[in-house]
């Protein structure tokens, strides 16, 4: 916590720093794999994501809502590669810009009985369909068209426009700030899993003032966030993870930039199922290596899941067991509460 987070500053009491990740990996792609799936990058075999692992085991299937979603600047759309084998049901539905889905509210010209009756005639189609060639991709087609009936009758759980004018104010108006109000919506509105990215750290020069500018406009609408969240009680159910897929250098390099640097970093953590107000692990003086309290990726991954009730030994899938853990791993019992 530094000078550039006084209002993250402000939450620590609800905050653990971890303090000293060492994921021996400094490749964005990769480490941005290892950092969602707790493993390594391995040929022939592709893990799920840690929101369709929650939206897989967590989510209720009845649910209006999807299990995970995620909001992100750029474009949206569905992600079923998030999910790997759990199937693609359990993928993200991904928010561009914060926007409701794309083609989510109904046509102008066609009216409300129309529209059921095309509705009728598509699930006797897709009924028939079935009887003899239902797979794992069909029924994840008709599961994402049932699930966006429900999402069209539920659009305005995703305008950020209906909260409060003083919400808006206090979360900013900027992307982030928008992304962090609508993420609070969201999990308002029973939503299992919603992941927030905010981007453009990859500062190899001039780090000082892309951070000012980042981390400035991090702090407010995160720093808001974990407040509301535990002012409603929500936090005490609700885990908080900040990551990225590595940390940086220690050192600043000939173009006032920082580079790759996995070998000793920090994540934070919040809510459900691990202490409050703390720190764990150790780097040495520099900052260059860990020193206590060494973690991995698989370690996170493995925490979270116990933090949030998983007991990752007992999943089952179609009544077969399955081992989503790197065996290698373990959990920070130092931070479970």
């Amino acid at each position: 916590i530094s000078e550039l987070l006084p209002q993250t500053a402000k939450q620590m009491k609800h905050l653990t720093i971890l303090r000293g990740v060492n994921t021996k990996e400094d490749d964005h792609g990769k480490g941005q794999y290892l950092m969602h799936t707790g493993r390594r990058e391995m040929p022939g075999v592709i893990y799920p994501h840690l929101g369709s692992v929650a939206a897989r085991f967590l989510a209720d299937e009845r649910a209006a809502l999807p299990g995970y979603i995620h909001i992100t600047p750029g474009g949206g759309g569905l992600s079923a590669a998030d999910a790997a084998f759990l199937g693609p049901r359990y993928g993200s539905l991904v928010l561009g810009n914060g926007q409701p889905p794309a083609n989510s509210s109904r046509p102008g010209h066609v009216s409300e009985t129309s529209d059921q009756a095309r509705d009728r005639l598509r699930r006797r189609v897709n009924d028939h369909f079935a009887l003899r060639r239902k797979t794992a991709e069909t029924e994840a087609y008709m599961v994402s068209y049932d699930q966006a009936r429900q999402l069209m009758e539920r659009r305005e759980v995703f305008d950020v426009s209906k909260e409060p004018a003083k919400d808006q104010e206090r979360y900013g108006k900027h992307d982030f700030g928008r992304h962090c109000l609508l993420a609070r919506r969201l999990l308002q509105a029973g939503v299992t899993f919603v992941k927030v990215s905010h981007s453009n750290y990859d500062t190899h020069n001039e780090n000082f003032d892309f951070h000012l500018e980042q981390v400035g406009e991090f702090d407010g609408p995160f720093a808001t966030l974990i407040a509301d969240l535990a002012a409603s009680g929500m936090l005490k159910h609700t885990l908080v993870v900040v990551m990225s897929e590595f940390g940086r250098t220690p050192n600043i390099n000939y173009l006032y930039g920082r580079d790759h640097w996995s070998a000793a970093w920090s994540v934070v953590v919040a809510g459900c199922g691990v202490q409050a107000g703390g720190a764990f692990g150790k780097t040495n003086p520099r900052g260059t290596e860990v020193v206590d309290g060494q973690v991995t990726g698989g370690d996170l991954f493995n925490t979270y899941l116990h933090a949030v009730g998983l007991d990752p030994a007992g999943m089952e899938l179609d009544g077969r067991p399955v081992q989503l853990l790197d065996p290698t791993s373990k959990p920070i019992k130092g931070i479970l509460a």
